[in-house]
């Protein structure tokens, strides 16, 4: 059975939003902290341990406008992986071994979470984490806290139908003071 790992970098009022880049009022945040070789080797560590990706559609664009064309351990990984993208839009994507999830997303990803073996990661993708913490789907949430308060954009943690409880499994501070947290579902 599969586990869905959550990885989000996140502010210290908690917003998702463009953390790399995009059109919002602070693009690119966290490239203004260092985040340290440690940091640095974590997020490639956390990428290369995944057996797939289950992300949305603008993360998919963002992914598949990128990795591509770039070479290396990383981009070799993403390039070959399994990606499930979540869109009622995108009907024909071309990034190489993708497929779409268009129908019951709490369904499917039940199912994949049976049929895969691994770790199921979902990078960014707000909207598809949002419904997934909703419906109970997720096991770990990993969190790289940026050391600043944005104030707009939008956040992680919303209204959700239940409380739910979270196990902290690891903590460390990488790079210019950011904390890195996972925490793993209580059942």
């Amino acid at each position: 059975m599969g586990k869905i790992a959550v990885t989000e970098f996140i502010s210290l009022d908690g917003v998702v939003e463009a953390p790399g880049g995009e059109d919002f009022k602070y693009p690119g945040w966290t490239f203004e902290f260092d985040r340290g070789e440690d940091g640095n080797t974590f997020k490639v560590d956390e990428a290369l341990g995944a057996e797939a990706l289950l992300i949305g559609r603008r993360t998919y664009e963002s992914f598949a406008g990128a990795w591509p064309g770039r070479d290396g351990p990383l981009a070799d990984k993403f390039n070959a992986m399994p990606k499930y993208v979540v869109s009622s839009t995108l009907t024909d994507p071309e990034w190489n071994n993708t497929r779409v999830i268009s129908g019951d997303v709490a369904k499917e990803v039940a199912a994949l979470k049976d049929a895969l073996d691994g770790e199921i990661q979902i990078p960014g993708s707000i909207r598809l984490v949002q419904e997934l913490l909703d419906r109970d789907l997720v096991d770990e949430i990993r969190l790289m806290t940026f050391p600043v308060v944005l104030g707009t954009g939008r956040r992680l943690f919303g209204a959700t139908a239940d409380k739910t409880t979270w196990k902290l499994t690891e903590s460390k501070t990488v790079g210019e003071g950011i904390p890195i947290t996972i925490f793993q579902r209580a059942r």
